[in-house]
């Protein structure tokens, strides 16, 4: 018999989206407490919102969800209002179209979600930690590596992350559900009402592109710009590493994305880190990867890893000795990457990990 029922969980989730996450305290939420204590460590209603909305596999649903609910990275003290109208331009609808539709169905996506967790569903092996450490046997040596389940805006500690680009090095819009979009708006300084004043990450690119006298035209697919991190370098992000691997279709919104170019890509982040690690005191170490194209690229979580891995792993056999992270956003991403074929010892370890989120 189930912990709770779906219709409790979403009455409760009503009362969130209204009042927000800095008022959680102030509300019952009967069905949504004890489901938490059921499936979270610290049998929190944020822990449990945030392990259900990441559960959830389609992009606009979810990054949806994350406003709906005041999740996104800025959020929190937003008005409903703010977070509403947020959250339609993610669909590219009018707030009341929004409210009508869309917002019901984000809402009990999340509550069928919450009610999976509370019945012991698919996911319950992630519920006691966002990350865990994957054991890699590489020129005769054991490296440990970070794998990271949530949203890459999440990431503490970590002096690198990768932001999968096209080949233009243009980024998306901050509402967009990507990894790129996702650390832009996470980079992005924003006033109590989420307006942007300042868009960091957007003009470091920009200002990249122009220094390589690229700028109005594409580069070759693999390039790697640095940049600063914006409003991320409070979470203790240093540098974004933006991997050029999608190639624009003409004519159309979607994109190219060949394997040989995710290698490519994943051999220049790890070249780029090597040339810029003395540069920055202390000197840069960690590096957190996405699955290079798994979003909007369209490749399978299987093949992105196929694609990304053999660099991965002439870099550890040269003997190289950086803190290597993945971040995604799914179980069955962290399922794969958690047994990698024939190199991989898989050696779950559920003690705090060194700094991250």
């Amino acid at each position: 018999m189930s912990l709770v029922d779906h219709e409790s969980i979403l009455a409760d989730l009503r009362q969130v989206r209204r009042a927000g996450p800095v008022r959680l305290r102030e509300l019952t939420l009967s069905a949504l407490r004890c489901a938490a204590a059921a499936r979270t460590p610290d049998g929190s209603v944020e822990g449990l919102l945030r392990l259900a909305v990441a559960r959830i596999d389609t992009d606009t649903l979810r990054t949806a969800a994350e406003y709906t609910l005041g999740l996104a990275q800025g959020t929190r003290d937003w008005a409903p209002s703010s977070r509403r109208s947020r959250a339609a331009q993610v669909y590219g609808v009018s707030v009341e179209r929004f409210r009508k539709h869309q917002e019901l169905v984000v809402l009990g996506h999340v509550a069928d979600q919450i009610v999976e967790l509370a019945d012991g569903g698919a996911a319950q092996d992630w519920s006691g930690s966002p990350h865990r450490h994957v054991d890699v046997r590489a020129a005769g040596r054991s490296v440990r590596l970070t794998l990271h389940v949530h949203p890459v805006d999440l990431l503490r500690n970590v002096d690198v992350v990768v932001s999968p680009s096209n080949t233009h090095f243009g980024l998306p819009e901050p509402y967009k559900s990507s990894v790129s979009a996702s650390l832009r708006r996470a980079g992005a300084v924003q006033g109590v009402t989420g307006d942007v004043h300042d868009d960091p990450v957007h003009d470091a690119l920009r200002k990249w592109t122009a220094q390589q006298g690229t700028s109005g035209r594409p580069v070759l697919p693999g390039t790697v710009a640095a940049t600063d991190p914006g409003a991320l370098a409070s979470q203790g992000i240093r540098r974004i590493y933006h991997a050029a691997v999608a190639v624009p279709r003409a004519g159309t919104n979607d994109y190219d994305v060949l394997p040989a170019d995710i290698t490519r890509a994943t051999s220049r982040v790890l070249a780029v880190l090597a040339d810029e690690h003395d540069h920055f005191t202390p000197p840069l170490r960690s590096v957190c990867f996405p699955l290079l194209g798994s979003g909007r690229g369209g490749l399978p979580y299987e093949v992105s890893l196929a694609a990304m891995w053999p660099a991965v792993e002439a870099e550890l056999a040269r003997g190289a000795q950086w803190d290597l992270h993945f971040v995604v956003r799914t179980p069955a991403a962290a399922a794969l990457l958690e047994r990698l074929p024939t190199r991989i010892r898989p050696h779950r370890d559920q003690s705090p990990p060194g700094p991250s989120c």
